[in-house]
């Protein structure tokens, strides 16, 4: 009896000591990151940034699905660069490897700010409404870059300071904050 109850404290003590050392776990599913470090080989940085000792995520689009690829970039990064960075598309490298970008010739974005966990991505002039057959893929690609930045949970988008209205990956429009979930049938990882 004392051998069993010991084997039994035994246990817990091990369960909980592995437990309270562990990586703490995220409330949606994110994908590991590759770095240089890994002997991934990383696309090229974008014109316009230095290459740096960092890693962002961006995602573009690959055989009609939103793809993240990985950006060396020079930290701190704000979210209004890491939105520049996605609408910049695909380098060279990443276009002989058949990625494409549905933001490609718009200015549909103008700018992003971050507020706690949420960043608000404002809405050029030239957007009027959804119902562009690509605008899915466009707004999945924003959420998507942009939710991967460790502290943002959301991205919600305005037009002139008020919520607009923009398609989840089914294609309804909400004026809320979106998250990667809405985007989830969409993505693909490689």
């Amino acid at each position: 009896m004392r051998r069993r109850l010991s084997a039994a404290i035994l246990v817990v003590v091990t369960a909980l000591t592995l437990t309270g050392c562990g990586v703490p776990l995220d409330d949606e599913p994110r994908s590991a990151r590759r770095t240089a470090d890994s002997g991934a080989s990383l696309p090229s940085a974008s014109p316009g940034v230095q290459p740096g000792s960092a890693t962002e995520r961006i995602c573009l689009v690959r055989d009609g699905a939103l793809t993240p690829v990985i950006r060396r970039v020079r930290p701190p990064i704000s979210a209004d660069t890491h939105l520049r960075l996605l609408l910049q598309g695909p380098d060279a490298v990443e276009q002989n490897s058949g990625y494409t970008s549905a933001l490609a010739a718009t200015r549909l974005a103008t700018g992003a700010t971050q507020d706690g966990g949420i960043v608000t991505v404002d809405l050029g002039d030239q957007y009027r409404e959804a119902g562009r057959t690509d605008d899915v893929l466009a707004f999945g690609q924003i959420v998507c870059t942009l939710t991967s930045r460790l502290a943002v949970g959301a991205v919600r988008f305005v037009q002139d300071g008020k919520p607009l209205p923009v398609p989840r990956g089914d294609a309804s429009l909400t004026a809320g904050p979106l998250t990667i979930a809405d985007y989830a049938d969409l993505l693909v990882t490689e």
